[in-house]
């Protein structure tokens, strides 16, 4: 049986590699050099795109494939395919949803505790001999017991309510509707009003235009010198020169990233700050989470060309 042509957009693991390649013929589109000469070469070849989150596919990609079927993402996020495109030429879309959510909620709780207890900073006053030599750590702040607002109660947003809840945290939190399943949680019905009861505000929504930069210099400063931003969603979500101006004046007191404009080339005045947190795009990364979000982009696709249905289909 002639194996179906799809278009690899970013590396992907080895082991998701020797699935795919015993069941497409895929075309490297991230190793070429003059990706408009490869594309002009295997353009009418390709029936499906793997790709990952912060990738996406755009418009002029999509429309340069006459024959794309299907769009298989490697990750939970989906704001950077054009759906429009895909919808206009009936391509069918699919993410990973579900299988990283546990993992990304993991990261968001251990950044909160690690700047909010300054376990890096206390780790190097211990190496570097301060411990001994000067005394005591500086004291920092608590979590539990502490105020905290979830900015969109999704599957994420839902994990990271829960375990701020096993510390006894206040929670709050702003969606498009109150959410039936979190009657024990307050709901506000905007970002800045959410903002100005947290003494952490998580951000947990999806990306797009609908949300683009909804957390501005307003949702910042309500936040306030003692507030702490904690972003494990998409950077489009923060207005990112805002928040640089409100640190970097300490309107804002703190912030924990995992995702930036233009990544990995991030800012360099994020490199300045001592009030940030920077981690390098990695809330799913571990081998557990990895591994099924490569067997479902591997299953999408497979789903597809077998005429079944679609596992995790967006559209």
């Amino acid at each position: 049986m002639t194996k179906p042509h799809i278009l690899q957009i970013g590396p992907y693991p080895e082991w998701d590699m020797e699935r795919l390649e015993a069941r497409f013929e895929v075309h490297r589109f991230f190793e070429a050099t003059d990706k408009q000469a490869f594309l002009a070469q295997c353009a009418p070849l390709i029936r499906g795109i793997a790709t990952r989150g912060e990738l996406g596919a755009n418009r002029a990609l999509i429309e340069a494939l006459p024959n794309l079927e299907v769009i298989s993402v490697y990750g939970v996020g989906y704001d950077a395919v054009d759906l429009e495109a895909a919808k206009a030429a009936n391509i069918r879309v699919t993410n990973t949803p579900d299988v990283l959510t546990k993992d990304v909620a993991d990261l968001g709780v251990a950044m909160l505790l690690a700047a909010s207890r300054g376990v890096i900073g206390a780790e190097s006053w211990v190496r570097s001999g301060k411990w001994q030599n000067e005394g005591l750590y500086p004291l920092k702040t608590r979590v539990f017991g502490k105020s905290v607002g979830i900015l969109g109660l999704g599957r994420i947003g839902y994990e990271v309510a829960r375990r701020c809840a096993a510390f006894d945290m206040d929670i709050a939190y702003c969606d498009v509707a109150p959410r039936d399943f979190a009657a024990d949680w307050t709901y506000i019905e905007d970002a800045k009003a959410l903002s100005a009861r947290s003494d952490f505000l998580f951000v947990t929504l999806t990306g797009g235009p609908a949300t683009r930069h909804i957390v501005n210099k307003e949702v910042l400063v309500a936040l306030g010198a003692d507030g702490m931003l904690i972003n494990v969603s998409r950077a489009s979500n923060i207005d990112e020169e805002a928040l640089l101006d409100a640190l970097g004046s300490k309107a804002l007191g703190f912030a924990c990233l995992d995702v930036f404009e233009g990544e990995p080339a991030l800012n360099p005045r994020f490199l300045a700050l001592e009030n940030v947190l920077l981690q390098p795009h990695h809330a799913s990364g571990t081998v557990e989470t990895r591994k099924a979000m490569g067997k479902l982009v591997y299953d999408n696709l497979d789903a597809h060309f077998a005429g079944k249905p679609l596992p995790t289909p967006v559209i």
